[in-house]
């Protein structure tokens, strides 16, 4: 019986000691808590700060995360999610969201539209806070100066929609995907089809606002011209968080002409003759023209069950349609332009016509630039690479035919010149100047969700690209910042983050890299804006 009893004694202290723990509050305030208390200590703000602050148990969590991520590889349930998301309305929000993330320790990822490829501003492999901007989107347009104040949350599509609220002549060279945000887009340079008349976005910054590790809000003044010159490209999360941009506007003709014009290798012009000669062309002409060529392994129009080469060349020109025709009569004939290819339209519908070619036959308005396309994404994989002295007739076969037994990668050749090759390397962190004929992103999109699939086709990506090494740039094979490829360099933040970061960071800035560890190291000595391609700082500091 005693023994009985004292087993009976034993499960009731048990029962009593599970019972006292589930009722009792616990000992630690959870991350959410703190983390709200910290935000109502350092904001200034009427907000309900509840209202912008999601944890994973909110119901509308799961919304907030998907609707900005922009690569569905990162949608599934093994990605790693945020311990919270932070969806500030004013900058005093951002703030308090940085001193408090920076108080407790954990991660920052800044999210402005979720296009970053590899989904560095919302997945990471350590615990972490989003910072999602798209409710600071305020376009403010100041016609008579020429200038804009773009918030960092909105997109390129609102960039554009409210430059032609207020003028019809004036337009601002960025990005041809409109959904698109301003505050990832213009930190890693800015590249669109504008870029050989006027340069690129950062070419075209004047201004800018940034919140720093210490929480101040700093503008060009106060953060000093070195900040101010490493956030024109190069990455602005490495070294704080950007509020806006103030941007020049340039001007643009009330008509401009867009065309597209497409060869096989079985054309009379095949694909390979229209390369070579492209190469010669795109850089060099007009810096009014931009043409961009898309290279694809299709369906064979000859070959039942085979497969072929489609050249495509999409191109805007800020000028009337007769006078491209004359130009490119001279310079590309091979091309074949003739003016009934292509149609002459005002510049914001020159926008729609380059992120949808039939937009203008479906009778889109300009009013569609404000669509954000909100959990939208398909699966992708994107790398990058410079081309520095052209790819001959042999060489070219020999990449077509292996994109025809790889199958689904293609190349969008995007050309240099005109300005390029005037704005000096070092000018802004982006490097990628003078020299350059014209940068390559390899790409290619699937739809089959299968981790299997999503292998197959990151694997074939990866075997063009290391066949496409003879062709590019060397000593560093170079690569785009705004075209994310985690494959040339990931940095750990362990002992060796700043070795680590020399490899990805020379292939994105060559020459640059130096400088932008140095301003790092100054602005943000402890590393705490952090990604798995950040800014390192030096090794005496981390």
């Amino acid at each position: 019986m005693a023994k009985h009893g004292l087993v009976y004694l034993s499960v009731v202290f048990l029962l009593l000691t599970v019972s006292t723990s589930l009722a009792a509050p616990p000992s630690n305030p959870s991350l959410y808590d703190t983390f709200l208390r910290c935000l109502t200590q350092h904001t200034n703000s009427s907000t309900q700060l509840s209202n912008i602050v999601f944890t994973q148990t909110n119901p509308s969590f799961p919304t907030v995360l998907q609707n900005y991520i922009r690569n569905a590889r990162f949608k599934n349930s093994q990605t790693r999610k945020p311990l919270l998301i932070v969806t500030p309305l004013q900058e005093s929000h951002v703030q308090g969201a940085v001193i408090c993330a920076k108080t407790a320790n954990i991660i920052l990822k800044i999210r402005s539209g979720g296009h970053d490829y590899e989904g560095v501003s919302y997945v990471s492999g350590e615990p972490f806070i989003i910072l999602d901007m798209f409710n600071l989107r305020t376009v403010t347009v100041d016609i008579k100066n020429e200038v804009a104040v773009v918030q960092a949350g909105a997109t390129l599509g609102e960039v554009y929609y409210r430059i032609w609220e207020k003028s019809k002549v004036h337009g601002f060279p960025a990005g041809v995907c409109p959904t698109v945000g301003v505050g990832g887009h213009i930190s890693s340079g800015g590249y669109g089809n504008m870029l050989r008349k006027y340069g690129l976005s950062v070419d075209n910054v004047i201004d800018a606002q940034i919140v720093d590790v210490k929480g101040n809000l700093l503008n060009r003044k106060s953060m000093g011209e070195d900040l101010f010159w490493a956030i024109r490209g190069g990455g602005g999360a490495s070294f704080g968080v950007i509020i806006s941009f103030t941007i020049k506007l340039v001007p643009v003709p009330e008509t401009v002409t867009v065309f597209r014009v497409q060869k096989t290798l079985e054309t009379n012009v095949t694909a390979t003759d229209l390369v070579v000669q492209w190469q010669q062309v795109a850089p060099t002409t007009d810096d009014r023209l931009f043409m961009r060529l898309l290279i694809q392994p299709v369906s064979s129009d000859v070959v039942k069950g085979g497969k072929t080469i489609r050249a495509s060349v999409v191109a805007l020109f800020l000028g009337r349609a007769d006078e491209v025709v004359s130009i490119l009569g001279k310079e590309f004939p091979l091309l074949g332009l003739k003016k009934e290819s292509c149609i002459e339209v005002s510049w914001i519908d020159s926008v729609l016509w380059w992120d949808d070619d039939q937009s203008l036959k479906n009778g889109d308005k300009p009013e569609t630039l404000l669509n954000r396309n909100l959990n939208s994404a398909d699966f992708l994989k994107r790398k990058s690479d410079y081309v520095q002295k052209a790819i001959s007739k042999a060489e070219l076969e020999g990449i077509f035919k292996t994109m025809i037994e790889l199958g689904n990668i293609g190349f969008v050749f995007n050309p240099y010149g005109g300005k390029m090759g005037e704005v000096p390397s070092n000018a802004t962190p982006f490097p990628h100047r003078k020299g350059n004929l014209f940068k390559v992103q390899h790409s290619v999109t699937w739809h089959d969700p299968s981790p299997g699939a999503a292998q197959n086709f990151i694997n074939k990506t990866r075997s063009l690209y290391t066949y496409m090494t003879p062709f590019v740039s060397k000593n560093p094979r170079s690569a785009f910042l705004a075209y994310r490829d985690l494959d040339i360099g990931v940095n750990n933040f362990g002992n060796n983050s700043f070795q680590e970061g020399v490899v990805y960071g020379t292939k994105y800035f060559n020459h640059n890299f130096d400088r932008l560890v140095n301003i790092k190291t100054k602005v943000d000595p402890d590393n705490f804006f952090r990604n798995e391609q950040s800014v390192p700082v030096r090794p005496s500091k981390a």
